[in-house]
C-alpha cells in the first residue's frame, strides 16, 4: 500500500460507484417514502466513499482480477458493492425493525412516519 494521495480520478470514481451502487439498490427494495429514501441514498454515498478502496481491492483479488483493474476501476466496482450492501441491508433492517415493534393490531408505518 502506498502513501501517495488518491487523485481525482479514484475520487471521481469512488463516488461514481457509490452513486451507482445506491441507485441500483431503489430495483430491489422500494423506499417507503422520500425521507427513507433520501437517507438511504446518503449511507449509501458515505459507505461507498469510505469503504471504496478497501471493498473494491479484497473483491479484485478474491475475483483473481486485481492485476487487470485500474486503481480507478477497483474504486468504482469496490464502492459499487458496498454502497449496494449498506443501502439493501439498512432497509431491510428497518422494515424488520418497524414490523417487529409495529405492535399486534397496527398496521401501516410507524406513527410520524413521511409517507410521500
Amino acid at each position: 500500500m502506498s502513501a501517495e494521495p488518491m487523485s481525482g480520478v479514484v475520487w471521481g470514481a469512488k463516488l461514481v460507484g457509490a452513486a451507482a451502487g445506491s441507485a441500483i439498490s431503489v430495483a430491489y427494495l422500494l423506499p417507503q417514502g422520500r425521507r427513507e429514501a433520501a437517507a438511504r441514498f446518503l449511507i449509501g454515498i458515505v459507505t461507498g466513499l469510505a469503504f471504496g478502496v478497501p471493498a473494491g481491492l479484497t473483491l479484485a483479488k478474491y475475483l483473481g482480477i486485481d492485476d487487470a483493474l485500474s486503481p480507478g476501476e477497483r474504486a468504482m466496482m469496490g464502492s459499487a458493492a458496498a454502497s449496494l450492501c449498506a443501502w439493501w441491508a439498512l432497509g431491510v433492517l428497518q422494515r424488520f425493525a418497524d414490523a417487529l415493534f409495529r405492535g399486534p393490531g397496527r398496521s401501516g408505518p410507524p406513527a410520524g412516519e413521511d409517507r410521500r
